[in-house]
């Protein structure tokens, strides 16, 4: 485990040199391990550039997006691998970016549970969502199928318009039985979004993904959502709500999400409004970075060296250097807020807005596992005085997940290629020597 630690190498946990005098020296203890489990609509988004006679032959619609049928999308695949018209696939899906993230960012083990091609043929979709999935992404209780998992392909016009065409495949056939409880039971964190919940009547994935919160509740796992998009919320906001009051206890969301969710436009008050409901809120805000809000215990609380924030809670970062605990965890439970802006500004172009609030989503959850390594590993150390949610103080935990949105934001994929610099080039070399 790599831990996340101050953007300063000096800071990261120094595994190899613990202590002595707290602990002997030990190699790492491999009973130990942690690591986090998702849930996924397995898909692959495939990139191709037409010309308009093909969109219209498949029954699409230029620059709108629809679902399509199997038997249309294998035509439609076949005939785009024949005529050499792919220029990119890509592995997607929100957990299995979030999943991905984490594992480079942490070097560690994550577990995706979904539906797998039976037969994967080299070159095609499938082989490519394997060939783009961290080699630290456990993939071994993927679920096979007789068929094809989902694809979303991306048609490019020669005028640059873009043209959607969906197929689901076998992607939300995902059945309770293929749920391990062992696997939840020694996670950390089980990852879902609320598209899980939201499939075709007949489809056996929102009673995989209940079974999956019925473990993690039995062995008191947090359960992680990711809202999705403001549409599925919109839907049926009091669902939503009475959902992540009963099974949730971390929500991850941008702020037109909160605002469904919560009919608060500023993301602040959104993200207290939802602490009525989880223990721990990372909401994205755009060009305006990142709020989070969770809870400490009241005796435990730190005040923040930062200059306090004005904003609809007045001085709402005050607690900022506070570590996030579980409001069952609280005696007397204090909330707590903070807030970062943009890192550097922003990236000078964007290239992707796909995947940001999934890798903010990815740091948040590597500093909840390193909290959970750090305890089986160094159980008497004062960080686990309490039982605390995150390793780092929600200041900090902030700043990784800006750091690492910034990251995905500057790149094509919403996968990461390689973990963050142990030097940030952007800062003087003062900063280090610190």
């Amino acid at each position: 485990m790599k831990f996340p630690g101050q953007r300063k190498s000096k800071h990261y946990f120094p595994v190899s040199a613990r202590d002595p005098l707290l602990q002997p020296v030990q190699p790492e203890n491999e009973a130990a391990r942690s690591w986090i489990v998702g849930i996924d609509q397995i898909l692959v988004d495939i990139e191709a550039k037409v010309d308009d006679e093909f969109v219209h032959r498949y029954g699409l619609s230029i620059g709108h997006s629809l679902v399509i049928t199997d038997d249309v999308a294998e035509a439609l695949y076949g005939e785009l691998q024949r005529d050499n018209l792919i220029t990119h696939q890509f592995a997607g899906g929100t957990i299995g970016n979030t999943l991905h993230n984490y594992s480079v960012l942490a070097d560690d083990r994550s577990v995706l549970l979904g539906v797998m091609c039976n037969n994967v043929q080299i070159g095609g979709y499938a082989y490519r969502y394997l060939c783009n999935t961290s080699s630290r992404t456990d993939l071994n209780y993927l679920q096979g199928v007789e068929g094809a998992i989902g694809r979303c392909f991306t048609l490019i016009s020669e005028k640059g318009e873009r043209t959607f065409a969906i197929s689901p495949g076998m992607m939300n056939q995902l059945r309770p039985e293929s749920i391990p409880e062992e696997v939840i039971a020694g996670a950390s964190a089980l990852v879902l979004t609320s598209y899980l919940v939201r499939c075709s009547p007949g489809e056996p994935m929102p009673l995989a993904t209940m079974r999956a919160i019925e473990w993690a509740k039995k062995h008191n796992v947090p359960v992680v959502l990711t809202l999705g998009t403001k549409h599925v919320i919109a839907d049926n906001p009091q669902f939503w709500r009475d959902f992540i009051r009963d099974h949730v206890s971390v929500v991850a969301m941008n702020e037109e999400e909160a605002y469904e969710l919560t009919g608060e436009r500023d993301p602040l008050r959104a993200a207290n409004v939802a602490l009525d409901w989880v223990d721990l809120v990372l909401c994205t805000a755009g060009p305006n970075g990142l709020y989070m809000a969770a809870f400490t215990e009241e005796s435990g609380k730190r005040v923040t060296q930062h200059p306090l924030l004005p904003g609809a809670i007045p001085e709402f970062n005050q607690y900022e250097f506070s570590r996030a605990m579980r409001y069952q965890d609280c005696s007397q439970p204090l909330r707590i807020f903070s807030h970062i802006a943009p890192y550097m500004g922003g990236p000078e172009k964007i290239m992707n807005t796909n995947g940001a609030g999934d890798g903010a989503l990815a740091a948040l959850l590597h500093d909840i596992t390193a909290n959970n390594f750090h305890r089986a590993n160094v159980p008497n150390s004062s960080k686990h005085a309490r039982s605390y949610l995150t390793y780092s103080s929600l200041a900090q935990v902030c700043k990784y997940a800006n750091r690492v949105s910034y990251q995905v934001l500057n790149q094509h994929s919403p996968r990461l290629t390689r973990g963050l610099p142990e030097r940030e080039d952007s800062l003087e070399e003062s900063y280090w020597e610190r």
